[in-house]
């Protein structure tokens, strides 16, 4: 096979399949073949639906789309050292100039070198939805056997997204956890935050993934349609006191006061759902309470490497909250449920 079939997103909800080489693994670079390749929100938010002129953000290259990718390793190229043709791979979506500090950290979302470092897959460079990727071998992760192709696919972004959160909040069995906004990222997070012992609550104003997570064992699901005020739901819930942890994963400006709001004093309130905005007086919410208030940004490399270990300690698949699955013919289908809101997470799979 010398050319495939490559998903990209020019805007405007538009879907087009093209015809792209398969690409050659060089230096330190690998061919993967992709087993799965799950949507993501920001695709939507930035690329999918954006209208100026029919194209995404600034950032986006028109390249093929997809930054969840997960596979097995086609070929090697020279000076491949760790990994071998055969290999199951989770890869990290960011391929960072790989010498900056917070590329030495692991942190290559954050590389600093923008110019001829710092490229998404997806979004600078080629990314998941076609039969092939070629990625550098420094995004690589190890993808154990008791995980699925499509665990790893959420591993790559949402779910390594809602692990940094529950991290940086430094969620354990003491606490009660507030997630706010249940879409796939905060399923995950509610997912997680079980799994390290805490007990959770969930805010969602969509009954469809109201009722997803409840099925997904998340038994504490808390909406508008309880005849009661949310806040007023979440102090019966705690005596009044609040929750110790407070995750907001919808970018809703409503969602983010709440969560200022529901968390008792000296609690740790994170922001990870992107876009949006908010407002809220520091000295009654923040200052007066002591919160800490943090900002989380996907994850880094070294996280998402605990977070494979920790799926299988925990018995944890991610791919439970995948609620439509579709083939890469169907690409278009997939991103037209996903953009209905009313889903878990949408998955391309391949056989």
């Amino acid at each position: 096979m010398t050319t495939m079939k490559g998903v990209v997103l020019p805007g405007n909800r538009r879907v087009e399949m093209r015809d792209f080489e398969v690409p050659k693994p060089g230096h330190g670079q690998v061919l993967v073949r992709m087993k799965a390749s799950s949507l993501c929100g920001s695709d939507l938010r930035a690329i999918y639906r954006p209208t100026d002129q029919g194209v995404g953000p600034e950032a986006y290259k028109g390249v093929i789309a997809g930054h969840e990718p997960c596979g097995i390793i086609e070929k090697v190229g020279a000076g491949v050292q760790r990994f071998k043709a055969g290999d199951r791979v989770v890869l990290y979506h960011i391929a960072g100039c790989g010498v900056c500090h917070n590329c030495r950290s692991g942190w290559m979302i954050s590389c600093t070198q923008e110019q001829n470092g710092r490229a998404a897959y997806g979004w600078q460079r080629n990314g998941g939805h076609a039969d092939f990727l070629l990625a550098e071998e420094r995004t690589l992760v190890a993808l154990p056997d008791e995980l699925t192709y499509l665990d790893g696919a959420m591993v790559a972004c949402g779910v390594g997204t809602a692990y940094a959160a529950c991290v940086r909040a430094g969620v354990s069995g003491r606490d009660a956890v507030l997630v706010t906004g249940l879409g796939p990222v905060g399923l995950g997070v509610a997912l997680l935050c079980q799994a390290m012992g805490a007990r959770v609550v969930g805010v969602e104003y969509m009954p469809e993934r109201r009722e997803l997570a409840r099925q997904l064992g998340i038994a504490e699901v808390v909406g508008p349609e309880e005849g009661h005020a949310v806040l007023e739901q979440l102090q019966t819930k705690t005596n009044d006191e609040g929750f110790e942890v407070a995750i907001d994963c919808s970018g809703n400006a409503d969602a983010r006061h709440l969560c200022l709001e529901a968390a008792r004093e000296w609690g740790r309130v994170v922001y990870v759902g992107e876009g949006g905005t908010v407002s809220f007086a520091p000295s009654p919410l923040l200052i007066h309470k002591q919160l800490s208030l943090f900002g989380s940004w996907v994850c880094s490399i070294q996280q998402m490497e605990e977070l494979v270990e920790h799926l299988v300690r925990w018995k944890l698949h991610p791919d439970i909250m995948v609620t439509h699955r579709f083939t890469l013919d169907q690409a278009r289908e997939a991103y037209e449920t996903f953009d209905s809101g009313k889903t878990g997470k949408v998955a391309i799979v391949w056989e």
